[in-house]
């Protein structure tokens, strides 16, 4: 027995030296794999590496672990072809996100082919967790592996640039779990890589420990690593400059930002207004002095007043030519007129029945007229640039999807604090629970809208599902692309529900899965039921810090708002988008009953569909229409009022003007009504802006023409001699008056004419509109309107009542019916009497000059920073749900919208040349088309880019690379998703690789490109190109099944856009961008590449980019038509149509210097605005200049009061008074753009225009009226009986100058 025990110890001491001797060394801790379901998990072995015995095993170390084989091509390992296996599995799905970058792939898988298959693991893993299994085998649960510090933050640095070309996002949103690329460490990223538990494709748990030296028994693994910007070994390349920014070539210094023009303190303008203002006061001081100085002089001596008298003669003399021939001109016209009117007053029934034939024709055509309400039709030329690039983008890829979207704001709510093992974390008031349930129960009934209506459209008929194909099965609601926070638990409540013990006693519920999703919303356990991610920042609101552009997750958690976006696919084809349309209505239609019926108190919403602006436009304008017809209503009553001269209560019957009003309002209405004839006819649609505005623009620029001839009838003598004096006396009115209107109507005309030549169809149809119904009316004025005149005047001479003209008052009661039998009126009277003479006085005047210049240089000094653009809250009305849409995505949403780099179809992508100068990735060019893209987002804050654009082209080389991704139907070689097996009938491609082994062939480039875009991405192979580029990429397949792709796009998005500023910006950022890379690539082996850049927005904000060369453009040739017309019009009058082209400027200018201080943007509603300005402001002077061009008075003074006596009165009542008393009725518009650009520009217009017509204007003349030309009244003479003869005799009437 003791020699037994005697051996057993012996035995077990030389056992235990065995061990030891194999402890001490170098050896395995596993091999082969004890369990493969649900997940593999290896078997404890201390022996020695084994020999790869297989070719299979030897080649997957060649592609993965090259340095463990021997120069003999040999390899021992610690892993048998199982093991192996499992690891290029895994391989596969990491280089699916990593192999674009060489030298960061090949940087993890020394450490991943270290402790799988290196064969001295023992050095740096330590078994932690192991359990005897069946079979008698010890599984391995739980390790930890020693990596120095330097490996992992040189492997950490190499991968931290690395992007996703599908998604823009950096890689390591997917690699380092719910910490996401912000927050995202070395330490961080490799917890992630072992983690078990957060981490599906982790079979065990293991831990990844920081070593620097060897402590006890283990020596940390350090194998080599390369940096991003070096090649990892001989053969390899440096990963490119979209992944690496070391490996960019030197970038030029970027240029300052350019700083605003300042003089100290001030800016520019202002500097210059008050230098303007400093030395024309200065230098007018001066002239006055010298003007005082010289008259004094003259008062002493007469040989200055001779040699005086006779320079002027001298002037007079060689003018003498023009005047002549302006005389002429004048006399022609107030000739033309006074016949017109002799004509018009003689045959009222036949001027009347010609001018009902001529309105019923052109009436026919407003049955023929077209009516839009497509914001895009309305706001963007057909021929723009913008228009041109949406319709080649909605034709070549299909419209924009039609977005819905609701936001969800929390009232009264405390934010949610939530314990965790790393303490308290605050979550915002959003993240109640109670309230996600209401949003999560909305969400349900939203998506099974219209099951209860027979025949209604449902969510998963007009919904965009990106991951459906003929594969998929018959659609369902779960496949619609749906945003929404609650997509992070698969849109399942009782997920959302669960709770999980978590760490150091903390429980795991709702709030840490959603703010491991927030961080990392690319790990698979939070994909929504469509199977794919959730973008925190569509899903969440209101979150972005003051002044940021971007957030992260620390943010993303104090949300103030929940989003829910739903994507609906659009088509070019009406009928195919009318399943959407009738979805949208009942989707709107229900929001309101939600939000009355069942919103709770602690809970705001705003929401939207894509039809809805157009519905609101149309709903708007119908009720618009009743503020309209008020308006009509108040002018209607002031024109009654005004145009009749009350002289005692005994004569209000019959010296009121209600028929007549009535005939000019009927007037201006059918001056409109025809104009929408004519477009009718000519087939130009037209927009309810029109059919509302217009008649009330010309009603108050045609009543100012009807008061100017009825108040001159009013004041003519009635003839005593003549058979016809209310003919007579109406001819002799629009003789003198008729030229001015002409005047007046022309330049609006005119001024409207050229408002046309905007490109905004809108804009361009309202102008064209108002012109032609200005000319209607102007053309039914001096005709139809003359004859009602004629009418009404014989009416009233006869002493019959107004509207029922054949009552005629008891003669007593009514003797001397004359229109002209009383004095002037009470305007007349005080103008007369009090305003002009108060205002001619020398002190006056001078502070008039003095006050409207300095008003001038003010407006000169703010006019150069009106902010160009249009609110969009603007185009609604104020009760609209949409304006609430509109205010809360300005303050909650937190992405911008998406941006489209269209690249026209020339190139041939198979080239290897092409290829270079498209893609980001290794061996592409570092100036290449997605590398300048890539560029522009490193500077978000200039170019407005958020994100790098998707990459159809650099996906696809990663997909040809992951094996078992691309898989063919052996029976007819068509496309077959590569989660098929042998037992489909699949089998993989067999894709041969140019000499870089990175990108296919020609041949199989071309074959296989379809197939990528018709697989769906999933874990296993993450790349299928499906979801992001089906509808990205065109392509034709010629008959051997090869494709040729055409027309394409890079896809990406702006920063979040608040401001129209921050939109047109945008998008002269992106034209400068593609315009740059347009240059670089003009030749390139023979082949151009013309891109340019798209985004929904763009129609609507082109304008802004040259909106202030258009108003100057605009406003100077209206100025420039308007001197003409009033240089011909006034007799070749030089000196008047200075002084109203220089008061016109001014009336301008000061309109626009009220935009400034009124925050009213120049766009082209503003511009319209100002450009009619200009024509309507020479009714506030055509008349007083022509009035003083023909007062009989020598003094410039004289004849400044004269005029402002004779025609003030009439210019106050008739076109002040009327404009204001309509415009102020537009004040209680719901339309916020009737508020700001009709009532507010409008009301500015009618101030600033009688203020210098009444005020400057007369000053002005009375210093310069002395060079105006002078002309005498005409006045009527000779025989009055052969003058007025029924016969309409051509003897010619007596006239004297």
């Amino acid at each position: 027995m003791a020699q037994l025990k005697g051996l057993s110890l012996l035995a077990a001491l030389i056992l235990l030296c065995q061990v030891k001797t194999t402890i001490g060394e170098a050896h395995c801790v596993w091999y082969e794999q004890c369990i493969t379901e649900p997940s593999t998990v290896n078997c404890i072995y201390n022996g020695t590496a084994k020999p790869v015995e297989t070719e299979e095993g030897l080649e997957i170390l060649r592609n993965r672990c090259p340095h463990f084989i021997n120069e003999d091509g040999s390899a021992s390992t610690c892993c048998d072809l199982a093991q192996m296996r499992s690891m290029d599995k895994s391989i596969q799905m990491a280089a699916g996100l990593l192999q674009r970058c060489p030298s960061c792939y090949r940087n993890l898988l020394q450490q991943i082919c270290g402790f799988t298959c290196g064969h001295n693991q023992s050095d740096y893993i330590e078994l932690v967790d192991t359990k005897p299994i069946a079979g008698g085998n010890v599984a391995v649960y739980e390790i930890n592996v020693y990596l120095t510090s330097r490996y992992m933050n040189e492997t950490f640095e190499a991968c931290s640039e690395v992007i996703m070309p599908s998604s823009g996002q950096l890689a390591l949103d997917a690699s380092c779990g719910t910490w996401g690329a912000k927050q995202c460490t070395p330490q961080r990223m490799f917890d992630f890589l072992g983690d078990h538990t957060n981490n599906p494709f982790v079979p065990f748990q293991i831990n990844y420990l920081p070593m620097d030296e060897p402590e006890g028994e283990y020596v940390p693994l350090d194998p080599y690593t390369a940096r991003c910007s070096e090649a990892f070994s001989e053969g390899s390349w440096p990963c490119s400059c979209v992944d690496c920014s070391e490996a960019c070539p030197a970038a030029a210094p970027a240029s300052p930002p350019a700083e605003p023009c300042m003089v100290g303190v001030i800016n520019c303008s202002s500097f210059a207004a008050i230098i303007i203002f400093s030395v024309v006061t200065v230098a007018a001081a001066v002239f006055v002095a010298f003007l005082k100085y010289r008259k004094r002089k003259r008062a002493y001596s007469n040989d200055s007043t001779e040699t005086a008298s006779s320079s002027e003669a001298d002037v007079d003399e060689a003018l003498k030519p023009m005047f002549n021939a302006g005389d002429k001109m004048t006399e022609f016209l107030e000739r033309v007129f006074f016949r017109l009117g002799l004509f018009c007053g003689r045959h009222p029934a036949v001027v009347l029945g010609c001018g009902a034939v001529f309105v019923l024709v052109l009436l026919q055509g407003i049955f023929l007229l077209e009516v839009t309400t497509d914001p895009v039709k309305l706001w963007a030329s057909p021929t723009s640039r913008s228009r041109l690039e949406k319709n080649f983008f909605d034709s070549r890829f299909r419209p924009f999807y039609r977005t819905e979207q609701i936001f969800f704001k929390a009232v009264n709510m405390e934010n949610v604090v939530h314990q965790t093992a790393d303490g308290e974390v605050v979550f915002g008031p959003v993240f109640n629970k109670t309230f996600l349930e209401t949003i999560f129960k909305l969400q349900e009934d939203i998506q099974l809208l219209g099951e209860d209506i027979v025949g209604a459209p449902l969510l998963k008929d007009v919904c965009n599902a990106p991951m459906t194909n003929a594969f998929t099965g018959p659609r369902v609601v779960e496949q619609c692309l749906v945003q929404s926070v609650f997509g992070f638990f698969n849109n399942d409540w009782d997920k959302f529900n669960e709770v999980k013990p978590g760490p150091e006693g903390s429980e795991l519920n709702y709030l840490d899965h959603m703010r491991g999703c927030i961080q990392n919303p690319y790990n698979p356990v939070c994909f929504a039921p469509y199977n794919g991610p959730v973008l925190p920042s569509v899903g969440l609101g209101g979150y972005l810090p003051p002044g940021e552009l971007s957030g992260d997750a620390s943010d993303m958690i104090k949300a103030r708002a929940i989003v829910l976006t739903i994507l609906v696919d659009n088509y070019l084809e009406p009928e195919k988008v009318a399943s959407a349309y009738a979805w949208e209505k009942n989707f709107i239609a229900f929001m309101k009953r939600w939000e009355v019926e069942s919103k709770p108190d602690f809970m705001e919403i705003a929401y939207n569909s894509e039809r809805s602006i157009e519905d609101e436009l149309d709903r708007t304008s119908q009720a618009e229409a009743y503020t309209v017809l008020i308006s009509y209503l108040v002018m209607f009553v002031y024109i009654s009022i005004a145009l009749g001269r009350i002289r005692s209560i005994k004569t209000i019957p019959i010296d009121s003007k209600v028929t007549l009003a009535v005939g000019g309002i009927l007037v201006v209405l059918i001056s409109v009504a025809c104009s929408l004839g004519i477009f009718g006819y000519a087939g130009v649609p037209t927009t309810l802006l029109v059919i509302e505005v217009i008649p009330f623009l010309v009603l108050a620029v045609g009543v100012d023409n009807i008061f100017i001839l009825v108040q001159r009838v009013q004041r003519e003598p009635v003839p005593k001699h003549s058979r016809e004096p209310a003919v007579l006396m109406v001819g002799r009115a629009l003789g003198h008056v008729g030229p001015s209107m002409l005047l007046t109507s022309v330049s609006e005309i005119t001024c409207f004419f050229l408002g046309a030549l905007s490109e905004m169809p809108a804009v361009n149809t309202f102008s064209l509109n108002a012109a032609c119904a200005l000319l209607i009316d102007f053309i039914l004025q001096i005709t139809c309107f003359v004859s009602l005149l004629v009418l009404d005047t014989k009416r009233q001479t006869s002493g019959r009542v107004d509207v029922l003209c054949c009552l005629k008052p008891n003669p007593k009661k009514t003797a001397d019916v004359s229109p002209t039998s009383e004095s002037r009126g009470f305007l007349y009277k005080f103008f007369g009497k009090y305003y002009a003479p108060f205002l001619m006085k020398e002190p006056t005047r001078l502070g008039v000059l003095l006050l409207f210049f300095a008003w001038l240089c003010t407006s000169i000094a703010v006019v150069p920073v009106i902010s160009p653009g249009l609110d969009q809250e603007l185009s609604m009305p104020e009760d609209s749900f949409v304006l609430k849409y509109f205010q809360y995505m300005k303050d909650l949403l937190a992405v911008g919208p998406p941006v489209y780099f269209v690249v026209k179809a020339g190139p041939n992508y198979s080239s290897p040349y092409i290829q270079d100068a498209m893609c980001g990735g290794q061996r592409c060019r570092s100036d290449s088309v997605f590398t300048e893209l890539f560029a522009a987002t490193r500077n978000p804050e200039g170019t407005y880019l958020a994100n790098a654009p998707s990459s159809w082209l650099d996906d696809y080389f990663d997909w040809t690379l992951v094996t078992g991704c691309c898989k063919y139907f052996a029976l007819n070689d068509s496309f077959c998703p590569h989660n098929y097996g042998i037992s489909e009938g699949c089998s993989p491609c067999e894709i041969s690789y140019r000499e870089d082994g990175v990108r296919p062939v020609v041949e199989d480039f071309e074959k296989f490109i379809s197939f990528f875009l018709q697989d769906n991405p999933d874990s296993n192979c993450a790349k299928g190109g499906r979801a992001a580029y089906a509808q990205g990429v065109n392509y034709v397949l010629d008959d051997e099944g090869a494709g040729t792709v055409g027309d394409t796009y890079f896809m990406g998005y702006h920063t979040p856009l608040r401001t129209s500023h921050d939109f047109y910006e945008a998008l002269r950022s992106v034209r400068e961008i593609s315009a740059k890379i347009n240059d670089r690539f003009k030749d390139i082996n023979g082949t151009s590449i013309e891109m340019f850049p798209y985004s929904v927005f763009y129609v609507y904000y082109e304008q802004y980019l040259t909106i202030w060369n258009d108003a100057i453009e605009s406003i100077g040739i209206s100025l420039l038509a308007i001197f003409i017309v009033t240089f011909l019009l006034t007799g070749l009058d030089i000196v008047s149509a200075t002084v109203v082209l220089v008061t016109i400027l001014s009336i301008t200018l000061n309109m626009a210097g009220i935009m400034y201080w009124w925050t009213i943007e120049l766009n082209a509603v503003s511009l319209v605005n100002l450009v009619m300005c200009a024509g309507i402001s020479v009714e506030f002077c055509s008349h007083i200049v022509h009035s003083y061009t023909l007062s009989t008075f020598k003094d410039p003074v004289d004849r400044a009061r004269d005029s402002l006596t004779n025609m003030g009165s009439s210019v106050f009542s008739g076109i002040t008074l009327t404009k204001f008393g309509g415009i102020i009725v537009l004040a209680f518009a719901k339309s916020q753009i009737f508020q700001v650009f009709y009532f507010r520009m409008y009301l500015g217009i009618v101030i600033v225009g009688a203020t210098h017509g009444l005020i400057l204007l007369p000053v002005i003349l009375s210093y310069v009226g002395k060079w105006t030309k002078r002309k005498t009244a005409i006045v009527f003479q000779g025989d009055e009986e052969n003058a007025d003869t029924d016969s309409g005799s051509e003897k010619p009437l007596g006239w004297s100058f």
